[in-house]
Formats: structure tokens, sequence, C-alpha cells
């Protein structure tokens, strides 16, 4: 049995890669030793950059129904003072920047997604013993387990195995890395409720020094509550409802009428592979890292690699890249996913301090930062939330148009560069999804007008007109589309002057395509499929811009293979656009 890509794991993670290779036209196996899906839920935020690849595998409006937009976050202390809020306004890559959701239901949607696909197959009751690498291929070696108990083997041969399978990670381990990092000794335990005894729709974050808590508002009238439990008191108590009663008396009118659907007990751990990538076998998601809830970002971290590892899979898969690319994987996202492990590891000493001067003086910090507006909006506006950045991988570095690394500043001497009203590097970062208008749609998320592979894209300009005939069939062979952003004044009179050209007209209704190309004073961007800045350029540098950017995806020559758009699945288009 044959496929490009074995999964091991039907986790969000591993189901999002899946969904995303078979929206790129790949083929591909989910393994799953479980009999079904784990039915309780995880995590419970999920964020903008994690909606955008769901809008990128085509099940927005399959997720939204269990989600809940514009998910306030309160710190407060155990007299119930307000030490932060995070209510983050705007949508700059399109989506509201918080959801609370109910991951098991989300989860199912993106395994029902797969059905879509006639060349992805989820199995469960496969589990992965073996996964050896071969050098052109790897031999996957499962135990099947039958309805009836039975068990035999089977032997798949795969491009490449991806480990999805959690913190437990048997790929992981298999490949021989260390799982770096801290694993606290706390315990606490996870209470879900039906029929939400408060009807409140945000979150707290409780930092009671008589006991930690976390309080939730959850889709479907859930809620749900999270205590530390002390070291005396045994796990095993969460079984006992007068314990669980007990814990709930401060937090609800009757603890001893409310319909209690589960009780968990937990540790957090704060861990990250010491490498990504071991020859044709990667990991990724919580087989890769693992972090505390405190930042709700443990579920939204393996939508990451899914959208960073997925699209460098299919341009391998199609001939579009060398293997090399695949290093960019861990390049781009372990400094990230890292980070992110410090953060919620810091929210997380924050709020479990139990000695009461610890606490007094944390909360007259609070009240001392609080009192700067500035300090307050830094904290409300969520600007601590360290944003993927790509110093390294598939990106070009804008003044000097190195390929493969880039400096956070630039330095550029040049006149129109110094002028720059935004000296970081635009490059490696998302780049913002407003609402566009085409010729056929009007206030359209920008992905679903431009398509979800690469995008050359430039301010003013047709970007078709400043490539050589050579360096567009080099774009076409990335399976790249053209499209130019303008003023919406002037969509009309473009759609005439660049018809035939195969470039796609964007109308920027509120302007603000425009302040990005003025901020960073660049006229052309190569979007990458995940969305982010792969270069930016002056329009008169297009061409080197495109061969820096080349060298450093480790892209094939024009006929090799074909041309990698040939093995992608069909681009989104709207009657009459060119795709």
């Amino acid at each position: 049995m044959q496929t490009e890509v074995v999964i091991v794991g039907a986790g969000p993670t591993g189901l999002a890669l899946a969904n995303l290779l078979g929206r790129y036209g790949r083929s591909a196996i989910v393994l799953e030793s479980r009999s079904d899906l784990i039915d309780y839920p995880r995590g419970v935020g999920l964020d903008d950059e994690s909606m955008r690849s769901i809008q990128t595998m085509d099940l927005v409006e399959e997720v939204t129904p269990f989600t809940i937009p514009h998910h306030v976050m309160r710190l407060v202390n155990g007299k119930g003072e307000t030490m932060m809020t995070n209510a983050p306004t705007g949508e700059p890559l399109g989506w509201p920047r918080k959801f609370g959701f109910i991951q098991p239901l989300v989860d199912r949607q993106l395994y029902e997604g797969l059905h879509r696909f006639d060349d992805i197959d989820v199995r469960f009751g496969h589990t992965v013993t073996a996964a050896d690498d071969l050098g052109d291929h790897v031999a996957v070696t499962a135990t099947v387990t039958g309805a009836d108990g039975s068990t035999r083997e089977e032997t798949i041969t795969a491009q490449y195995v991806v480990g999805c399978e959690g913190g437990s990670s048997p790929t992981r381990k298999r490949m021989g890395v260390d799982f770096v990092g801290h694993s606290p000794s706390t315990r606490w335990v996870v209470i879900d409720v039906n029929n939400d005894p408060l009807g409140l729709p945000n979150v707290y974050l409780g930092a009671d020094p008589a006991r930690p808590y976390v309080s939730i508002g959850l889709p479907h009238g859930i809620r749900r509550w999270e205590f530390m439990l002390f070291d005396d008191e045994p796990s095993e108590q969460v079984e006992d409802p007068t314990f669980v009663a007990a814990l709930l008396k401060e937090h609800v009118p009757d603890s001893s009428t409310l319909d209690v659907i589960r009780c968990r007990v937990f540790t957090h751990h704060g861990r990250i592979a010491s490498s990504f990538r071991q020859g044709r076998v990667l990991i990724a998601g919580d087989a890769a890292h693992l972090m505390p809830v405190w930042m709700g970002q443990g579920w939204n971290s393996g939508m990451r690699d899914a959208t960073n590892l997925s699209w460098k899979l299919a341009s391998v898969l199609a001939g579009q890249a060398d293997d090399s690319i695949l290093d960019s994987f861990e390049a781009e996202r372990h400094e990230h996913a890292k980070a992110m492990i410090d953060l919620s590891m810091t929210l997380g000493n924050v709020i479990k301090p139990t000695n009461r001067v610890v606490c007094g003086a944390r909360d007259l910090a609070s009240r001392a930062l609080n009192l700067s507006p500035r300090v307050k909006s830094y904290f409300t506006d969520m600007r601590f939330k360290p944003m993927p950045f790509y110093a390294k991988g598939v990106v070009v570095a804008p003044d000097s148009l190195t390929p493969g690394e880039q400096p956070r500043t630039r330095t550029s001497s040049f006149m129109t560069i110094k002028n720059a009203v935004d000296k970081k590097t635009p490059v490696g970062v998302q780049f913002p999804q407003p609402r566009v208008n085409t010729v056929d749609v009007t206030g359209a998320r920008l992905d679903d007008v431009t398509g979800e592979w690469w995008t050359v894209a430039a301010w003013g300009n047709d970007p078709a007109r400043l490539f050589t005939e050579d360096e567009r069939a080099q774009l076409q062979h990335m399976g790249a589309r053209f499209v130019s952003f303008m003023s919406e004044s002037q969509r009309p009179w473009a759609q005439a002057e660049y018809a035939g050209s195969g470039t796609l007209v964007v109308g920027d209704v509120d302007g603000s395509i425009k302040g990005w190309f003025d901020k960073h004073a660049m006229g052309v961007v190569f979007l990458r499929p995940d969305r982010f800045v792969g270069a930016a350029c002056l329009a008169q540098e297009s061409g080197k811009a495109l061969a820096a950017l080349r060298v450093a995806m480790g892209a094939t020559e024009v006929g090799l293979r074909g041309s990698a758009a040939d093995g992608l699945a069909p681009q989104p288009a709207f009657e009459g656009v060119s795709a």
C-alpha cells in the first residue's frame, strides 16, 4: 500500500495537516491508534491565525457554530480586582483575535472535512510500531486492531511520515531527539458543566492564593472551571461529588445541582523537541512542543505547524521544490513555539502562587502598572503575544535580497527605504487580510480571492509586466498568481487595462493595503501559500527578488516533472477571474 504522506495521529494537528494536503491535491493516510477521535476537550481558545488556516481548509462555515468570537480574558486576584484584561480589537488577519471554542466539535469538523478528498484516508485502530527511513521512502508498520479485538500487521510505503500523536509521541521517541523543558508537579482538575450556571460569556484567570482557578464561558452553554490541587489532595478525590461541590461552592449559588459533564486531572508541561525532522520523518503539534494552558496556544501552535509544513510537503511532492525546503519547517517554527511556551509558563507563574506575601506584592505591582494607560493598553491589545517572525527559512532579506535569512531591522542606505515609516522588515510575517473588491465580488476576505498558493502582488502595477518571459515561466512553475492591488476608485480602469494578462485586479476598499505598501516602502510582495511574506522589493527589483526566493525555497528547474501547479488542487477562482 502506498501514499505520499503518512500522518500518525488524528488529533487537531494531524487532521489539519491532512485537510491542507488534500486542498493542495496530495495524498495522505492518517493512522490513529484509538477507535475514534478524543471526545473530551483540552483546548478552549482559538485565535485569528488558526481561523485563517481553517479558512484555507474551506471549513469556516462548519467550524464557526462551535466558537465564540471576541473572547475576553481577565486576570483577577483573590479580592476580585482585575489585574489585566485581554480584549484586543481589530481584525488584521481577517478574523477576531480570540475565540472560545469546543475542541471536540471543531476537531470533528476537521475530520468530516477529509471526506471531500478521494486521496485522504483516516484509519482508526492503527498503532504505528515502526517508521523505517529507507532513503527514498519510508516503510511504516502498524498493528491493526479489529472490532473483535483481533490484530494484524500492515505496511504502508510513503514519501514522508509526520508524527502528530501528542506529547508522548512514539514517533519523536523513535527519532531519538531530546524533549527539552520542564514539567511542573502541580496538578489541576478540569470540571466541565452543562447549562452554564453563571451565564457569563468570557474568561477569568483567578490568581487567588486560597486556590488558583480558571472560569471559562464556552459555546453551547458549557462552563469550564479549572482548580489547582494541593500536594495533600489525591487525584482520586475529584471522583467524589462532595469534593467537586466544595471546589465550586464559592463560584456558584448552588454547587449541589450542577450538571457535571466530566472531571479530569492534568499537569502542565513546557517542553520542545531539539529537532523537528530526521530525514523523511517529522513531528508537529504536541509531538514537537508542549505548553501550559494559560495563553490557550497549544491547539493554535499545532495549527501553525500544519499550515507551515503542509505547503512545503506539497511543493516537494509536486516537484516544485527540493527536499531541503523541509528543513525550514524547524527553522521557522521552533523559535516561535519556544516563545509561546515561555510566555505561557510566565503567566502561569503569575497565577499559581499561594504565598500571601508574594501575592500581595504581585497585586501591588499590577495596580501600579495599571496607572499607566500605555501599559494597560499593551496588555488589553495583547501586544505582548509573540507573533510569528521568520528570520531564517523561505525568506529573502528585503534590502540585500539575500536568500534564506534576514535581519529584523532594515539597513538600506537607499533613500526610498530610509524614508520608510516602519524600519522593521516586512518579510517573514503574515500579510494582512482586509476586505476587498474584485470584478465579481464585493467585501470578500483577501485570501478568498487570491487563492491558496503563491501570490505575486504589486501596488498600482501589473506584476506580470515586471518579469521577463523566463521569469514568468518560473512563476508559472511555482503555480503563482499575479495580483494588482490598487485603490477601489482605479479598479474598473485597471480591469480593462490589464485584460488578457491573467492578472487579478483587487480593489483596496479601506486603504489598509495601500497603508501596508506605504509603511514598508515596498512595491511588490511575494506571498507564500501560508500567507507569510516570502519576499518584498521595489518594482524594479522584482526579478532579482524572485531569483533569491527560488534559492531560499530550493526551487527546482522549470520543466522538471512538469509545473508544480499541475499537481495541485484547482485554485479557488470566481467566475471571470483568471486562476
